[in-house]
């Protein structure tokens, strides 16, 4: 028999996930939350299909934005599909898609669908402001 999950239980999922995975780099737990069959679409370069790519950009981030903390500002629900606003911040101390450690503090947005099954995350789009994020590094100019 399968469970019918509120949309109050797809929004705590999502939650605890922001919080443990990119917030705490607790993989065991962020693993915890997807489901087997999980599907990644962003646009960030994840070797890996499924939760492995997903533990590759946590550990991508985490080792290159030093005390990351991910701030959801927005989050809405329907049904199983649950969409979050972010804003995720750290400190540039390690490489990050081919660029060198800055030291520079950074605030980089976002939004995520997540499509959650069963008490489990099954699937994640994601778009992040990556031109934001080369405009903070100095590797863009910034526009007017």
């Amino acid at each position: 028999m399968t469970q019918t999950f509120t949309e109050r239980e797809n929004i705590a999922v999502v939650r605890k996930f922001f919080e443990v995975g990119p917030s705490k780099g607790d993989l065991a737990a962020a693993d915890a939350i997807l489901a087997p069959e999980f599907s990644l679409h962003t646009p960030l370069p994840t070797p890996g299909p499924g939760i492995e790519a997903m533990n590759n950009v946590i550990i991508t981030c985490r080792a290159a934005f030093h005390e990351l903390h991910v701030t959801i500002e927005d989050i809405m629900v329907d049904g199983d599909k649950v969409t979050a606003r972010f804003t995720a911040r750290g400190i540039h101390k390690g490489e990050f898609m081919g660029l060198p450690p800055t030291g520079k503090a950074i605030s980089m947005t976002g939004i995520e669908i997540f499509r959650v099954k069963e008490g489990k995350i099954a699937e994640l789009w994601g778009e992040v402001n990556l031109m934001g994020l080369m405009q903070q590094l100095g590797i863009l100019p910034v526009t007017a």
